[in-house]
């Protein structure tokens, strides 16, 4: 019988202090995980740690070199590693803000190949782990007002298909998770109706379940994930007129994709 990938091993969950991570970085310790929790913000981390004694608290910044090569040289290697850290805001290409796209990029995506320059070598030496990418269903084709977001975490979901074509017999395993809309202040930002938008505690239990059955990659809730994994075979213009129909999606400035913004 397979080990439990949770129970007695060491996680470290990035961008822990609030929403999905943190929500993860708390299933992980009630299922018997020893946790290190990770972010900018020091003070929510140590009040997660204040609630939760197995959970440790370790402030870093993704977005600086120094920031993660010193939290990976107090980390060591772990057993698995969760990055969850997500930056966010609703933008059009006609309503470019300077400064967004990039921040998404290295939050959402550069931060993650900063963390894995470091920790992935200690894995496949320790010939065992778990590398867990927190995608989106952004990721999988481009949406109306997704700008810099949704070209993160497609980078994101390309990322861990090299990182499974590579690790193959070193008993690390990666994996991608693509949640929908979660309740949190990021999707805060948001002005338009969220499908089937989830808690962060139930987010976070499929985490965990698909950390447990160990397949490469999984896409939840259903059957709003099911839209975006069919239609990665559709036509990019029919697939782009659907969510330029759909009442719910809109861009950053709140039009539908074929019309024109208001003056």
């Amino acid at each position: 019988m397979r080990a439990d990938p949770i129970t007695g091993r060491r996680w470290w969950v990035i961008g822990a202090s609030a929403g999905l991570g943190r929500a993860i970085a708390l299933e992980l310790a009630a299922g018997g995980a020893s946790v290190i929790a990770s972010a900018r913000n020091a003070r929510a981390l140590e009040a997660l740690a204040r609630e939760v004694p197995a959970i440790a608290p370790l402030p870093m910044d993704v977005t600086s070199d120094a920031s993660v090569r010193a939290a990976c040289d107090e980390v060591g290697a772990p057993y698995g590693i969760i990055y969850a850290a997500g930056a966010y805001a609703p933008m059009s290409a006609r309503n470019w803000l300077p400064g967004q796209a990039e921040t998404m990029a290295e939050v959402n995506f550069v931060g993650a190949l900063r963390v894995l320059s470091h920790v992935l070598p200690e894995q496949v030496a320790a010939r065992e782990g778990r590398v867990v990418l927190i995608g989106s269903l952004a990721g999988f084709r481009g949406l109306p007002g997704a700008i810099g977001y949704g070209a993160s975490k497609a980078a994101l979901m390309h990322l861990a298909e090299n990182l499974r074509a590579d690790l193959g017999g070193t008993g690390v395993r990666a994996q991608i998770i693509n949640p929908g809309f979660i309740r949190t202040r990021l999707t805060a930002k948001n002005t338009f109706a969220m499908p089937q938008i989830m808690e962060p505690d139930a987010a976070a239990g499929r985490v965990l379940a698909a950390i447990r059955k160990g397949r490469f990659a999984t896409s939840f809730p259903a059957p709003f994930a099911w839209i975006f994994t069919i239609g990665r075979h559709l036509p990019l213009a029919l697939f782009q007129a659907m969510f330029g129909r759909a009442p719910g999606f809109r861009d950053g400035a709140g039009n539908p994709p074929d019309k024109d913004p208001a003056p």
